[in-house]
């Protein structure tokens, strides 16, 4: 699960650079603060599937894109 988790995250943070959007930006447009996203895009937290959403929504990428395998 560990080398899952940090492949979606990975994946999160691709597609935010590819934006062009900070970890700030995006973290504020999911009504998230920046240190617990921080933690969600470094893999060291399972985000929960509304996270997912939220982020797959404010990137404008589907989910599909995001977790995928």
């Amino acid at each position: 699960m560990l080398a899952r988790r940090r492949r979606i995250a990975l994946r999160i943070r691709a597609a935010r650079e590819y934006r062009n959007m900070t970890q700030e930006r995006l973290a504020n447009s999911m009504g998230m603060d920046r240190p617990s996203y921080t933690l969600l895009e470094q893999g060291k937290v399972s985000p929960r599937l509304d996270t997912l959403l939220r982020i797959s929504d404010a990137l404008g990428v589907p989910l599909s894109e995001l977790v995928r395998e």
